[in-house]
C-alpha cells in the first residue's frame, strides 16, 4: 500500500470488533507517532494509550457519551506539554495523530479522530497534570463494519492558484 492508496482508502471508523491490536502492528503506528516532524523538532507532546476496558468505557462518557468510543481497543489521547503555544499545539499533535491513522490503516487497524470530549474529564480520568492540554482523542482498533465514504469536493472547488 502507498501513503496515497491509505490517505485515499482509508475511513472513519465507528464501529470496532473486540480484537486486541497485535503488538508488532500497534509498534509500527507508535513508531509513526514517534518519527512525525514538529515545530523546531521540540516535540512538545506525550501520548496517553488507553486500553484497559473499564477505563474505554469512562473514555466513552468524557466523548460526549460517544458509546461506540469503548469499542476500541486502544484509544489514544494526545497531550501538549507545557512549552506548546495553543496555536502550535494543535499543528505539532495534529502530524503524529494523523501519521496514526496513515499507518494503522496500512496494518489492517480503523481509526477515528474523536473532535467532541469534555478536556477536562479526560484530564481527571487519565492523571494528566492540570497544565498539559489534551489535544486530540482517536480511536484505533479492526472495524466492525466498514465506515462510510462521505465524497470530496472536486479540486476546482477547493484550491486556488496564486490568488483567491
Amino acid at each position: 500500500m502507498t501513503v496515497f492508496e491509505a490517505i485515499r482508502d482509508r475511513r472513519s471508523i465507528r464501529s470496532y470488533t473486540p480484537h486486541p491490536i497485535p503488538p508488532e502492528k500497534l509498534e509500527v503506528c507508535l513508531e509513526a507517532m514517534r518519527l512525525a516532524n514538529s515545530g523546531g523538532n521540540r516535540q512538545p507532546w506525550r501520548f496517553v494509550l488507553v486500553q484497559e476496558a473499564d477505563l474505554r468505557q469512562q473514555m466513552a462518557v468524557a466523548c460526549n457519551g460517544q458509546s461506540w468510543v469503548a469499542e476500541a481497543p486502544l484509544i489514544v489521547v494526545a497531550c501538549a506539554l507545557t512549552t506548546a503555544s495553543e496555536k502550535g499545539a494543535n499543528v505539532n499533535l495534529s502530524i503524529p495523530i494523523d501519521h496514526l491513522q496513515l499507518a494503522a490503516h496500512e496494518q489492517g487497524l480503523g481509526t477515528c479522530w474523536i473532535g467532541a470530549f469534555q478536556e477536562e474529564q479526560v484530564k481527571q480520568l487519565l492523571n494528566i497534570p492540570a497544565e498539559v492540554r489534551v489535544v486530540h482523542v482517536m480511536t484505533v482498533g479492526f472495524a466492525a463494519a466498514a465506515g462510510k465514504d462521505r465524497g470530496r469536493k472536486p479540486q476546482e472547488e477547493i484550491f486556488a492558484y496564486n490568488r483567491w
